[in-house]
């Protein structure tokens, strides 16, 4: 590790708390995830040596998880299982949605990419339009030979895109606390953190054992819950370790930017948003059908079914009091199912 690397993470740090407090002043939604995420992909691109410490990242998710876990009391969990069906039908949805992006990003691209293979375009396409994990959609396309700089582009700029775009919707359109079920739970104790937090700690490390994806998240959120559905109150989560944890991932979401990506194939990254923007569209589309049938809130189901990642929808469900257990297992269900899922999906298809 370069002597240098532990003042570009600091460095990297300071901009992204002057972010968040600037976006504070300015009352904008999400202010800890929102303005560290801009800035510190607008100072990467610009040429910046941001840097981002993984052991921050993974304390963060930690502590999302375990915040998250504790909206999980049984009759909270009674609600979720009572919409499986709908989760099954979002799950079919995203697969659905994911493979008619990859279609319509090979339309565009094929022809204009004449030196990358067929073979490896059409990996390239279907597991950059699949709605799941960047990295973990990015493992899987060089498996299958694509072009994992386009995918591993793809996959950013849309998280990017969703995260941005989504809360500023909701606070404009006046869709926030609206949550019904808040934690149980709503005092720290020290002692009682200190057991959550070697409980879950534990609950991440097995998971990162097993090899399960999102080891960090998953892990704690699941302890987390177990505590909750059993009757075990805790404490708490501050609100600062909340605030900081939006803060550490979003410096990690922003560093995967550089001055180099937007000389990667600009078309690229021009559908890419485009056909993120139109994914939003449709998916609001679904949202709202899924919240007549179920009888959910429609802000509920979009950030279910929107097409984000699990700690960015479920953060933005936490801060803006928007069903945030309902929100957490739809896109856990999906998640799981995509992985599961689409790399079969594509020997089919593709045989």
């Amino acid at each position: 590790m370069s002597s240098r690397y532990p003042v570009r993470v600091l460095a990297t740090l300071l901009l992204a708390l002057a972010a968040a407090g600037a976006c504070l002043a300015l009352r904008t939604p999400l202010p800890w995830m929102i303005g560290p995420l801009l800035a510190v992909s607008l100072a990467s691109i610009a040429g910046a040596p941001t840097a981002s410490y993984t052991p921050l990242r993974n304390a963060g998710q930690w502590t999302i998880g375990t915040a998250l876990g504790l909206y999980f009391s049984p009759h909270v969990v009674a609600l979720v299982a009572s919409v499986w069906w709908a989760i099954v039908l979002a799950i079919a949805w995203a697969l659905l949605l994911g493979v008619g992006f990859g279609r319509w990003l090979h339309a565009m691209h094929a022809s204009r990419m004449p030196q990358v293979p067929a073979k490896s375009m059409r990996a390239t396409t279907y597991f950059s339009g699949a709605i799941g994990g960047a990295s973990e959609m990015t493992l899987m396309a060089e498996s299958a030979g694509a072009r994992t700089d386009l995918v591993a582009a793809a996959h950013s700029l849309r998280l990017v895109v969703v995260t941005v775009t989504i809360p500023f919707a909701m606070q404009w359109s006046g869709l926030h606390g609206l949550e019904i079920n808040p934690p149980g739970v709503r005092e720290v104790s020290p002692g009682g953190l200190a057991l959550l937090a070697v409980a879950t700690g534990i609950g991440a490390l097995a998971m990162r054992a097993l090899k399960r994806t999102n080891p960090w998240f998953i892990g704690p959120l699941l302890v987390a819950m177990g505590f909750t559905i059993a009757g075990q109150s805790l404490s708490a989560v501050p609100t600062w370790m909340s605030n900081a944890a939006q803060l550490v991932i979003a410096v990690s979401l922003g560093v995967r930017f550089s001055r180099e990506f937007l000389h990667t194939a600009p078309r690229w990254l021009g559908s890419v948003v485009l056909g993120t923007f139109g994914m939003l569209v449709l998916c609001g589309g679904v949202a709202w059908l899924l919240a007549w049938a179920t009888g959910l809130h429609p802000a509920t189901m979009i950030l279910g079914t929107s097409p984000g990642g699990i700690a960015e929808m479920s953060i933005t469900a936490k801060v803006l009091q928007l069903g945030v257990p309902v929100v957490t297992a739809f896109q856990v269900c999906r998640l799981v199912a995509v992985l599961l899922i689409v790399g079969p999906m594509f020997r089919w298809i593709y045989r």
